[in-house]
């Protein structure tokens, strides 16, 4: 039995890279609108009422929207926006941190962010262990590919080809920000510092710890120990195991697709100050990968089928 699958805005760069994952694979058939249907209303209101499974890849409103077309009670949902990510009803579409059980159960996903993806996966296992404390003014500064901006900041960067770092959110209140504080429990919003730099896809998203002034914070390799416990047995997230400096850590502006997510904890020889570091990329892990490792588990198959790992 094949799960019929139809992703409302396929036409995007994340609907486009999660139809590519599924290519070939016989356990979906994608649902179709050509493009003088896609913005009918009847049309599309029937697509998503005939799938098993909607993946949406809108805008906020637009997300939304289109969950109120479904009225039925079968059709699952996946949201890739940023519209339900911490609404009430909706599952948090992070396997390895509320557990693949409990996305393979539920009605209504939302796809985490990808900044968020690399900031919760670094802090929430060690503030949930009581390694780091809940009550600290965490900084969190990250890199990503441009692709992540959607058509108009790739079309940005093909025609501004002098660009090479775009830093914005300067004046605060990133819509990222809600999510990356509500799955990590913290009592105080992080700082958050993204920029974009001249490479299509990848992300490097850094937490420095000052750890000889937090309140009762461990020795680094406790840190990193408690994360590779965490992580232990997943395919997607690696732990690295050395606390030396890796020398660089690089994004390359013709990277290939990639849906894992790599974590380092890089110390200081003293112990006093650390990094967490988180590896992935922005439209794998952090977007369609995510998305599609989602639907895999809804679908009763292995989570990383179709994946880049």
């Amino acid at each position: 039995m094949t799960t019929a699958v139809f992703i409302d805005g396929a036409a995007g760069t994340t609907g486009l890279e999660i139809a590519a994952r599924l290519a070939g694979r016989p356990e979906f058939s994608l649902i179709m609108l050509d493009d003088d249907r896609r913005k009918d209303a009847g049309a599309r209101s029937q697509a998503l009422n005939d799938a098993d499974v909607v993946i949406l890849c809108l805008p906020d409103d637009a997300a939304r929207e289109a969950v109120g077309l479904i009225t039925n009670d079968r059709t699952r949902v996946i949201d890739a926006s940023t519209a339900h990510r911490v609404a009430d009803g909706w599952t948090y579409g992070f396997p390895e941190l509320v557990g693949r059980d409990t996305v393979a159960a539920a009605r209504r996903i939302s796809n985490p962010g990808c900044y968020p993806t690399g900031f919760i996966a670094l802090l929430a296992p060690l503030v949930r262990a009581g390694l780091l404390p809940v009550a600290w003014p965490y900084t969190c500064h990250a890199v990503s590919g441009y692709s992540g901006g959607g058509k108009a900041l790739i079309e940005r960067f093909a025609a501004e080809p002098d660009i090479a770092w775009r830093g914005y959110a300067l004046a605060f209140g990133h819509k990222h920000v809600p999510e990356m504080q509500a799955y990590t429990h913290l009592a105080i919003p992080p700082l958050f510092a993204p920029a974009v730099v001249a490479a299509y896809r990848g992300m490097v998203v850094e937490v420095p710890l000052p750890l000889s002034i937090i309140p009762g914070a461990p020795d680094p390799a406790l840190l990193r120990e408690a994360l590779k416990a965490f992580y232990a047995g997943s395919a997607v997230v690696t732990v690295e195991d050395d606390a030396a400096d890796p020398g660089e850590i690089v994004l390359r502006e013709h990277a290939p697709a990639w849906d894992g997510l790599r974590l380092r904890v890089i110390a200081g020889a003293d112990g006093a100050q650390a990094r967490l570091v988180a590896e992935l990329d922005n439209l794998g892990k952090g977007a369609s990968g995510a998305a599609v490792q989602s639907l895999n588990l809804i679908s009763g198959l292995p989570e990383t089928a179709g994946l880049a790992l």
